[in-house]
């Protein structure tokens, strides 16, 4: 695969050029967050495309400073709408002329209304698990509420020993020859 490190004023441009040399399949769109780096913080915006006759790949990188607009690619590439889409939204950056056909710019996609932050960013903190205990933490029955209909003293009633779970497809001991 070839790489190609591109400038942010250029990005644009420079994928329509290997669209023009025949990557005319659009494959993807992301980030990395590289805010922590040392030389240039930013962040590298990829896009993976791909030319079918004959089979190539290629990957153009750039990094963008937090901050700073990226020129969109949806002028070149239509699919590129749901990524630059998914990027601005899990990384908050921003791409400079997004069109997508509904004039209603971006916006979010896979995040709950009312969502506030990037969840991608190294920054981002998922408080979520310090203010609320993981729902897997204990087996059924170890919480000391009630468990059963009629036990109001919250003591645990007695388990049935567990019943071994096996993976889908594989079948049990007694399946078989003996």
């Amino acid at each position: 695969m070839i790489t190609r490190e591109v400038s942010v004023t250029d990005w644009a441009t420079e994928i329509g050029a290997a669209r023009d040399e025949g990557y005319d399949f659009f494959d993807w769109l992301s980030a990395v967050d590289q805010t922590d780096a040392e030389e240039e913080p930013g962040f590298d915006v990829a896009c993976h495309l791909i030319r079918t006759h004959p089979w190539e790949h290629v990957l153009l990188r750039a990094r963008v400073p937090d901050g700073t607009a990226l020129p969109s690619v949806t002028g070149v590439f239509r699919g590129a709408a749901w990524h630059e889409r998914e990027t601005h939204e899990m990384f908050g950056i921003d791409f400079a002329g997004f069109d997508d056909g509904t004039g209603e710019g971006l916006r979010p996609l896979l995040l709950p209304n009312g969502f506030e932050g990037t969840p991608l960013r190294k920054s981002f903190h998922l408080t979520a698990r310090a203010s609320k205990p993981w729902p897997g933490a204990k087996e059924p029955g170890e919480g000391g509420e009630p468990q059963a209909k009629g036990d109001k003293d919250g003591a645990t009633p007695r388990r049935r020993p567990r019943r071994r779970l096996l993976p889908p497809g594989v079948p049990d001991e007694s399946w078989g020859p003996r």
